[in-house]
């Protein structure tokens, strides 16, 4: 009887601090003191993905010959997994939140579903109290927030996985952004990083075809990059000093006064996000004139400098009219950037010139040159977004994919994940970026109603000619070498240009 009792009472007492920590975790906000304890985090990590696991365990594996209700079933399922894993990152916060955003750049990989659930994550981050950033603030410059600071606006200009930024009136008159880590961000990405790790691997036991190890491999080396402001300022500062040709493209300016490795300080520009429709439309700013330009910069990025920004999703691409009133493009978050080996840039300029004239050939032998093996039309495919038989065809410089072309490109996805997956893990990482990046761009140009024009793919060409003649000069000793191979760049040049302007007529032309 005495023993009834005592299983009695500790069952009664197991239920109530179960149902104390869910009500306490219920109720927390992502960047509270309850949501820093490792354990906490890897409980909803692990609770998150067994719940996600048991569901796809009990459904029926839907193949192409499946029929329209088994596929809805799986979509839903999908669906209700992508909510369920995105409601976990939003409590955890900080890391958990980048794995979000790069589901969210991933098309070519993950379901649609996946992708479009986590798509909020580039726009709407958990955010940390002002009372916490302030003691970042404080503990980073050494000096009293109150002595620094006249007004500081309390609704974020931007909230994202691992900081966020105000709008600061300093006391010295100048009117700054602030970019603030989240006070335990550095505390818990470490264990962040083994908890994402260890489900990863869990997940590829159950799943033998969800090979994502690369992924982790991504988020353990660009994590310290990110985490570090220093080295974000010094690439603001040598982004604006590569592009300074391009009067429509600008960074913020670094107030290194008040910048540290938590927290960064610079100019305060105003300006719209490039997905806020109404803002551009009250100030006549032209979409397509904004994808050409976005275009034009990360041709040169790419092809030319092998400088790239990694991160362009909207909520870090922002547009205005500046005193000219002419159209221009402030590209903010430069925390992310990949510098290309001249072997690799070269390798990826001559990919692309297969992909625009249809050489196979070349095309075959540029994705050989970057690991994809007998896999080179997936990677071709990957890399352009368009099926094997479009570029074998030549279309991929005709204009953007039909939408049954697009149908079949994501049922394709689905289909050949396992390969597409081994790819990934063969490949340079800096080509993981660029697939990061092009999904990025590809998603802002559908936002601005604009996919890639004839225009945009002339310009994709100008540079990979400019680039691939740039440096056979540089590999050459011979004076009439060199000669020669300028001479058939500006042969090259004039030929786009040409070809350019045709199009331009035939489009005014055709909308007489």
């Amino acid at each position: 009887m005495v023993g009834l009792m005592r299983l009695k009472r500790l069952t009664t007492i197991s239920v109530v601090s179960v149902a104390s920590l869910w009500a306490i975790d219920h109720h927390s906000e992502a960047n509270s003191l309850w949501s820093s304890f490792r354990a906490v985090r890897f409980w909803r990590a692990a609770s998150a993905a067994i719940s996600v696991s048991i569901g796809y365990l009990s459904s029926p594996t839907v193949t192409n010959d499946s029929s329209d209700n088994e596929k809805a079933a799986r979509s839903e399922l999908h669906h209700r997994s992508a909510i369920r894993l995105r409601d976990m990152c939003s409590k955890n916060g900080g890391l958990f939140i980048k794995a979000g955003q790069i589901i969210a750049s991933m098309d070519y990989l993950f379901p649609h579903e996946y992708v479009e659930v986590f798509k909020l994550f580039h726009s709407d981050a958990p955010k940390s109290p002002l009372k916490q950033l302030k003691l970042v603030m404080t503990k980073e410059l050494r000096e009293d927030v109150q002595d620094l600071i006249e007004h500081f606006e309390s609704e974020p200009l931007g909230a994202a996985s691992l900081a966020q930024c105000h709008k600061v009136l300093l006391k010295d008159g100048r009117t700054v952004a602030m970019k603030i880590q989240h006070p335990n961000v550095k505390v818990t990405s470490g264990a962040d990083v083994k908890t994402i790790e260890f489900l990863v691997h869990s997940a590829s036991w159950l799943f033998p075809n969800f090979r994502f190890d690369w992924l982790v491999k991504e988020i353990k080396h660009n994590l310290p990059k990110e985490l570090d402001f220093i080295q974000e300022a010094q690439n603001m500062e040598k982004f604006s000093k590569l592009f300074s040709k391009f009067s429509f493209i600008k960074a913020p300016v670094v107030y290194w006064d008040l910048t540290s490795s938590s927290v960064l300080t610079m100019e305060f520009c105003e300006g719209g996000k490039i997905n806020d429709f109404d803002y551009m439309k009250k100030r006549n700013i032209n979409g397509s004139e904004i994808s050409w330009k976005l275009g034009r910069l990360y041709s040169e990025m790419i092809f030319v400098l092998g400088f790239i920004h990694c991160d362009p999703h909207p909520g870090n691409v922002l547009v205005r009219k500046d005193d000219n009133k002419e159209t221009e493009i402030i590209m903010l978050d430069h925390g992310l950037y990949t510098q290309l080996t001249d072997q690799f840039r070269l390798t990826y300029c001559h990919l692309w010139q297969g992909l625009l004239n249809g050489d196979t050939e070349v095309v075959k032998k540029s994705c050989q040159a970057l690991n994809a093996g007998e896999l080179y039309p997936l990677l071709a495919s990957m890399v352009s977004a368009r099926l094997w038989d479009s570029i074998a065809d030549a279309k991929v410089s005709k204009g953007p994919p039909s939408s049954t072309e697009v149908a079949l490109i994501r049922r394709y996805v689905i289909q050949y994940s396992p390969e597409i997956t081994k790819l990934l893990a063969n490949v340079p990482r800096d080509l993981l970026l660029i697939f990061k990046t092009n999904d990025l761009i590809r998603s802002v140009e559908r936002s601005l109603g604009s996919r890639h024009s004839t225009t945009s793919f002339v310009t994709m060409s100008k540079c990979c000619v400019r680039a691939i003649a740039d440096n056979s000069i540089e590999q050459n000793d011979s004076s009439i070498t060199k000669a020669t191979v300028k001479l058939k760049l500006y042969y090259q040049l004039i030929l786009l240009h040409l070809y350019e302007l045709l199009q331009h007529w035939r489009s005014i032309l055709l909308n007489v």
